[in-house]
């Protein structure tokens, strides 16, 4: 064999330099495009970000990802067809999708990509926290071989090591007995700010206006998020558990569930006076309030406000910090707690570019 044709199969086989295609320009994306720039600034060696996409448009990324972004944050919005990322050049294998979208149809993807090779870093809850059946093809498809990667750290504790710990337990052999916790930065900042001095939904602006909260509140408010995240979480720890296993209080009344997302102004106000009861009556027995997110061995599972005494484990902290405690085999007499800030867009695009990292060495 001669020299070049040696040297054209070695190009032939060579990995191409792993692309990241970010997916969603809203709060998160944006976040993420600046801390991107940042650490590239300060010469981390990066994959190139080679396309910024949302469900209005898909726009290569050159030498201005800020501008690429803001031109993608003003498109016009789309009628019909392929959403604008599954048009055009598909992602190749070893190529990165990063997913800083809340979307079902995103979330469908997952799966496709990670078969196909490509590595998919998330912030959308909806993949491994979504349907079973969704979150068993992804598993499934991140496991097979030449399956690509699957960084889901800020799906859970916005990087935290909650996941990683979770797993690196379980096969180390330990039984997970329970897990417990606060897993809503923003449902722990309100309740932590809530005393009584002024009324919930004025906080509840105050969260939403500092990005804390979904961009419609009443997804957190609901329990929906907390029962995303126990979801992902329990099904970390080897547990196959659906969402309808899991008991969920809401504490969104039925006329503020049904306003539209357009009226909510004033809406929350409808919150006011059943939380200050449960306030004045916890209070009343110096215990404070938390929404807690739990699940057992055994398939139990629920979410829900709880009144504890000030001394628990999930009462430490403050801010959006999320607090999980741990129960199993190796934590039997005292749990694992793990604590850190668990909202906010700037530690959400810090572990997605984690992941991203991760995920581009060989």
């Amino acid at each position: 064999m001669s020299t070049v044709v040696a040297l054209r199969r070695a190009r032939r086989t060579q990995p191409q330099p792993a692309r990241l295609a970010l997916l969603g320009t809203g709060t998160v994306g944006s976040a993420f495009v600046a801390r991107y720039q940042r650490l590239a600034a300060q010469g981390l060696a990066l994959p190139a970000l080679a396309r910024i996409c949302n469900s209005r448009t898909q726009i290569a990324c050159g030498d201005d990802p800020v501008a690429v972004l803001e031109q993608a944050r003003v498109a016009a919005t789309r009628r019909n067809g392929f959403p604008p990322w599954a048009e055009g050049e598909s992602p190749r294998p070893g190529d990165i999708v990063v997913d800083a979208t809340a979307s079902e149809t995103v979330a469908d993807w997952h799966p496709e990509w990670l078969a196909r090779g490509v590595h998919v870093v998330t912030a959308n809850k909806l993949g491994t926290g979504g349907e079973l059946g969704r979150a068993q093809a992804i598993a499934e498809a991140a496991g097979s071989e030449g399956g690509g990667r699957y960084g889901d750290s800020a799906t859970v504790g916005a990087g935290l090591p909650l996941l990683r710990s979770l797993r690196a337990l379980v096969a180390g052999g330990d039984r997970i007995h329970a897990v417990e916790g606060v897993l809503s930065g923003s449902l722990a900042w309100l309740f932590a700010r809530f005393d009584g001095s002024q009324p919930f939904s004025t906080l509840v602006q105050e969260a939403r206006a500092a990005g804390f909260t979904e961009p419609d509140p009443r997804i957190d408010l609901s329990g929906e998020d907390v029962r995303r995240k126990l979801l992902i979480l329990a099904r970390a720890a080897g547990l196959p558990l659906s969402a309808h296993q899991v008991a969920v209080e809401s504490l969104v009344p039925p006329a503020l569930a049904a306003r539209e997302v357009g009226a909510l102004e004033g809406g929350f106000a409808e919150l006011d006076t059943a939380l200050a009861a449960r306030w004045a009556a916890a209070s009343a027995e110096g215990l404070r309030l938390c929404v807690v997110g739990r699940f057992d061995a055994l398939g139990g599972a629920s979410v829900g406000l709880r009144a504890l005494p000030a001394h628990h484990p999930l009462c430490a902290g403050g801010g959006t910090d999320n607090r999980v405690a741990i129960h199993s085999d190796r934590y039997r007499e005292q749990p694992l707690v793990i604590q850190g800030p668990g909202a906010g867009a700037e530690v959400t695009a810090a572990a997605l570019l984690d992941d991203v990292l991760a995920c581009a060495r060989p």
